[in-house]
């Protein structure tokens, strides 16, 4: 049987086998193209901005000076030299990076905020290690002048606060030009960078120096939401800002007991979600949440480290988000928040990226018919109206 298929493999026509290769190799990079490439524009293409209130009403010159749009994602966990395998290391960064690169191209942000734990090893990389992990970011998370791009430290970054220095904490803000208590205002919005690392309320030096930052902050923030006509003497001298309830952005989220009231398709697994938190690890101690929520009286928060989505009110009133990771190692339904902001309203949209499953099918799937497609060239597998003439004709035989 073998043998008078290789022979009429053999005598197949050279222009009929060159066909077919070509036929075969069309078909392997339209599979690859996809999956690698336009993918990602199929999927992100279906997310669209959400609207404010009056956004609706806006005219689109209206709307691009007023609404600030934002993209947050969170725990990119660049792999390091130590425990990052080149495979996995290649396949992650390509998927992280084809898919940053597609949203800015079709969604066009003014900012994007990362909330820290960009990279995987950066609390114990050497010089030489972060300098390659830095040049690997810059490459991926490329972006035009038109995007702000803003990083947030984590505890990845510059480690636990049992393993955090003041080198690795210079090291960070010296790349990322991020600064430990840093407000920045875009369009009339505060946003208030967080340390959250340095929250341990311990006394040590970093968080002494970044806890006073704070207390400023908030004392700037207070005195320029204050009417006009009130007098206060400890404001007299004091840099106005915006007057817009602040926005926090901070790697771990406020204490919170566990992720048992999280819901959604990427919010934990059934089997986690009970596991009760644990402070100053899984999330900020109930002291450090209570500082900040009564330091800023925030409108919003926003923050990464558990790698779920999860919302949460504090004090009834003010919600957390906590945005999943952008990276599929952490999940197969990775995803990150659009949010189109004003001084006094915001909405939130989120949007997924392809779910890593789905890729895995359309290989497995496009796999099984190249050795069909293949096999029925050569003859070895017999097309089932020829099969069944063949049992037809040896049955009359009989």
């Amino acid at each position: 049987m073998l043998s008078s298929s290789s022979t009429t493999v053999k005598n197949l026509p050279l222009k009929r086998r060159l066909c077919f290769l070509l036929k075969l190799v069309c078909f392997v990079s339209s599979v690859l193209i996809f999956c690698e490439f336009l993918i990602y524009y199929v999927v992100i293409l279906q997310c669209r901005w959400p609207n404010v209130k009056g956004g609706a009403h806006m005219t689109e010159k209206e709307t691009s000076a007023s609404v600030l749009k934002a993209i947050i994602l969170a725990d990119t966990h660049l792999l390091g030299e130590i425990k990052g395998h080149w495979l996995d290391k290649l396949r992650r960064e390509w998927q992280m990076e084809r898919s940053f690169q597609t949203a800015l191209w079709l969604l066009q942000p003014d900012i994007v905020f990362i909330l820290g734990d960009v990279f995987d090893e950066g609390k114990w990389s050497s010089p030489q290690a972060w300098a390659d992990d830095v040049r690997r970011f810059r490459k991926m998370f490329k972006h035009s002048v038109f995007t702000e791009l803003v990083v947030i430290t984590g505890n990845h970054d510059i480690g636990f606060h049992y393993e955090m220095t003041t080198y690795k904490v210079n090291r960070f803000e010296k790349v990322f030009n991020f600064t430990s208590g840093k407000l920045i205002t875009r369009k009339g919005i505060n946003f208030v960078l967080v340390n959250s690392v340095a929250m341990e309320g311990d006394g040590c030096a970093v968080c002494r120096t970044f806890e006073a930052k704070l207390v400023a902050l908030s004392h700037k923030l207070n005195c320029s939401q204050q009417k006009p006509n009130h007098s206060n003497k400890r404001c007299s001298n004091v840099e106005k800002l915006p007057a817009s309830e602040p926005i926090l952005l901070q790697h771990y989220p406020l204490y919170r007991k566990s992720d048992a009231e999280c819901t959604g398709e990427d919010s934990a697994p059934p089997e986690e979600k009970n596991i009760p938190f644990k402070e100053k690890y899984d999330v900020l101690s109930q002291e450090a949440s209570q500082k900040l929520l009564w330091w800023f009286q925030p409108r919003l928060i926003l923050s990464g480290h558990t790698h779920s989505a999860c919302e949460v009110l504090h004090a009834g009133k003010i919600p957390e988000i906590s945005v999943p990771s952008f990276s599929w190692r952490n999940r197969n339904n990775p995803s990150f928040i659009m949010g189109s902001i004003t001084p006094t309203d915001f909405s939130l949209q989120k949007c997924f990226l392809p779910f890593e499953s789905r890729v895995f099918t359309i290989y497995c799937a496009a796999g099984a018919l190249l050795v069909i497609l293949v096999l029925a060239h050569v003859q070895l597998l017999t097309p089932p109206f020829y099969f069944a003439q063949r049992l037809i004709s040896k049955h009359k035989a009989v």
